[in-house]
């Protein structure tokens, strides 16, 4: 028997989206401090998630209808995470920020001071 325990783990190319993490951002949702009163979605998109929520305010949809939230997109070479807003009436995602940690990201979705995410 060879002396050398070693084994190699090939970490899969992208582990995201996943369900387990689909369900960590879904329950930290829950926890936000703007328009508690809809129920948002977390959708699994490819590397990632997209949150999109029914709009409340009226602001962006004055019929009310569902309104994208943030998009996380996992960046494996980095593993880092992409945060993005949406810039509604330009109708395109825009770069926020890269974040080490999903917890981190959850956090400011929640608090949102600027109302950059829930508008």
């Amino acid at each position: 028997m060879n002396g050398n325990l070693a084994v190699s783990h090939p970490i899969s190319a992208c582990p995201h989206p996943n369900e387990v993490d689909r369900k960590r951002i879904d329950r930290a949702l829950e926890n936000r401090k703007r328009y508690r009163y809809v129920t948002p979605m977390v959708r699994p998109i490819e590397a990632g998630y997209e949150i999109v929520s029914p709009c409340c305010s009226r602001n962006v949809d004055p019929a009310g209808g569902t309104i994208d939230i943030a998009r996380l997109e996992f960046q494996d070479r980095s593993r880092c995470w992409k945060l993005y807003r949406k810039d509604h009436g330009a109708g395109r995602w825009v770069e926020y920020g890269e974040f080490q940690s999903l917890s981190r990201i959850l956090e400011l979705l929640n608090e949102d001071p600027d109302r950059l995410f829930w508008q």
